[in-house]
């Protein structure tokens, strides 16, 4: 019998080397008070306080080490432990340095046996790393939106359930609705004051932008270009991108960013429209003309784009040129391609080949006498007289053509000089002569108009 109780000793003793091993090792401050006087810290808690050994702590009044702003709370939460093992709520506090500072814990306060009567342990947890992080993200996050703030370039941020959860100025700036976010944010995507264009022009349901394929399938889209109608009457074009906001979340919102490249889409149109066309009469240049004609005799079906190539050549231009100086002469070719256009049809296609010869393409198949009849109207068309710069000028043309059929074995270069030809053959002797008799001037089959 003594020697159970013996080893009952033993393994208390061995039980209570442990506990106190534990609680000197761990990383959580332990403090144990009793009427308000601190009988206990471990090494955490020592280290916590700023003090250099125990003794500094213990036998001190235990308010010494709290924060007076925390003093009534942890008081009424001590009240309330009237038996042992009760523990209170984890409570986050301040904790009172020997310096002077503070530090955010997080403290459980348990009543329990102490040698042989009741105390009070606190474990308390060290809860700056916890703020470090904190603050440390809420100052990315104040540094993360004051950037996204100042870009030029829009972002939205949608939910999954296609609600505009946020949208920086420069995306309320290109919608339109600077002076009325709340218009968009906060509003399902299929309600914005705007209409969606794809890009061509043509109106877009929300669920075909990319951004909802993405909201959809989670599927990221970069590099797109839409456009949106505003409700001032203002047409802007967008470069967009979208993508999860996690991308580690299937549920996660979508985030699409746009910039504004409506100059910059009209600059390039500018740009392919100077390439194109020529600067003088702003007709379609030689280039564009001969690039017509080669999509006419690419034609497949039944019903041929092209049916007649015309080209006309002014009579007698270069002496206005020579008499009259080239502003002169430039003036008349700008009225004359005004007239050209004027009495041509809407499917009817002109251009300027250079100098004082254009091309016309003819669409829907005339019967010979409507070719003849529109050659006549074009003549007299030109042969009004012409007032530039104060001269009274009558100009005469040349007109050519040659037909064009299904299958047409033709290059666009052959087409031309075939019409070439059957110019030539319409000038006037006089004029013949003139014109030069270069190797182009074969004999064909091309209409003589």
């Amino acid at each position: 019998m003594g020697e159970e109780l013996t080893n009952d000793a033993v393994d208390a003793e061995q039980l209570a080397q442990r506990y106190r091993a534990l609680i000197e090792h761990t990383p959580d401050g332990i403090c144990v008070h009793e009427h308000g006087i601190v009988v206990y810290v471990n090494h955490a808690a020592v280290r916590l306080i700023g003090a250099r050994a125990a003794a500094e702590v213990v036998g001190q009044p235990l308010t010494r080490f709290v924060d007076p702003a925390s003093v009534p709370g942890m008081l009424r939460r001590i009240s309330k432990l009237t038996t042992v093992g009760a523990a209170s709520a984890p409570t986050e506090m301040l904790l009172r340095r020997l310096d002077g500072g503070t530090v955010p814990v997080e403290t459980v306060s348990v009543l329990t046996p102490w040698h042989d009567h009741y105390a009070y342990q606190v474990v308390i947890h060290d809860l700056s790393a916890q703020r470090a992080a904190e603050e440390a993200q809420r100052r990315a996050e104040q540094h993360f939106t004051a950037v996204v703030s100042q870009l030029e370039e829009g972002v939205v941020v949608i939910a999954r359930g296609g609600i505009v959860e946020s949208a920086n100025p420069a995306a309320l700036r290109i919608f339109g609705a600077s002076e009325h976010a709340d218009e968009v944010v906060g509003h399902d995507i299929e309600d914005l004051p705007l209409v969606l264009l794809d890009a061509n022009s043509k109106p877009m349901p929300v669920t075909e932008h990319p951004m909802a394929r993405t909201l959809a399938t989670g599927e990221p889209f970069t590099g797109y270009v839409f456009g949106v109608d505003r409700r001032d009457g203002q047409r802007r074009w967008l470069s967009g991108s979208s993508r999860l906001l996690n991308p580690g979340d299937r549920y996660s919102s979508v985030v699409s960013s746009f910039s504004d490249i409506t100059e910059f889409r009209a600059s390039r149109r500018q740009l392919e429209y100077q390439a194109t066309h020529d600067s003088l009469t702003g007709l379609a240049n030689r280039s564009l003309i001969l690039s017509q004609l080669a999509g006419a005799l690419a034609a497949t079906s039944d019903d041929l784009p092209v049916t007649t190539v015309l080209f006309i050549d002014l009579d007698e231009f270069k002496s206005i040129n020579d008499s009259l100086g080239h502003s002169t002469g430039d003036t008349v070719l700008q009225i004359v391609a005004q007239r050209l256009q004027r009495a041509l049809r809407s499917g009817d296609q002109i251009g300027r080949l250079g100098g004082d010869e254009f091309l016309v393409l003819l669409a829907q198949a005339p019967g010979s006498t409507d070719i003849d009849a529109i050659v006549a109207g074009l003549r007299a068309t030109l042969a009004e007289p012409i007032i530039a710069n104060g001269h009274r000028i009558e100009v005469r043309a040349s007109i050519g053509g040659t037909a064009l059929a299904l299958g047409d074995p033709r290059s666009p270069e052959e087409v031309l000089h075939d019409a070439d030809v059957a110019m030539y053959r319409a000038k006037p002797p006089g004029q013949r002569d003139r014109y030069g008799s270069g190797p182009h001037r074969g004999m064909d089959s091309s209409h003589v108009c």
